[in-house]
């Protein structure tokens, strides 16, 4: 079986993209650690840079929400940066089939889904 950021990966050279994993695992604390704490994959494609966290159907939300929480998030909009969360899950062919594919949920958090509000004006 591969991994979400595995299908990611495919999905995106598929696509015509440059795609590379920028996640990274230390031995030391046994973790895993994403560039600027929310990005698996980084892909580029003319002058489009894209990146992208991986996971699984149900945990869609969950990184969305960590992901909007982010103080790199607004750094990498002002970038010009494309900004999306996979969500992978088995989906059946057919109704009532046994037949299952992977399917992608793509949530795109490049705009802000809730507006910024302005800076107070300190006197």
């Amino acid at each position: 079986m591969s991994s979400p950021t595995q299908r990611t990966l495919k999905l995106l050279r598929d696509e015509g993209y440059l795609a590379y994993v920028v996640e990274r695992w230390c031995s030391f604390t046994h973790k895993r650690y994403d560039l600027f704490g929310i990005i698996d994959v980084l892909a580029v494609k003319g002058s489009e840079t894209l990146a992208v966290q991986t996971t699984s159907g149900s945990a869609v939300s969950a990184r969305v929400k960590k992901m909007e929480a982010s103080e790199a998030l607004p750094w990498l909009r002002d970038a010009g940066w494309t900004i999306h969360v996979h969500g992978w899950r088995k989906t059946k062919l057919k109704r009532g089939g046994k037949a299952m594919r992977w399917g992608c949920r793509t949530v795109d958090l490049t705009i802000p889904t809730t507006p910024t509000p302005p800076p107070t004006a300190h006197e």
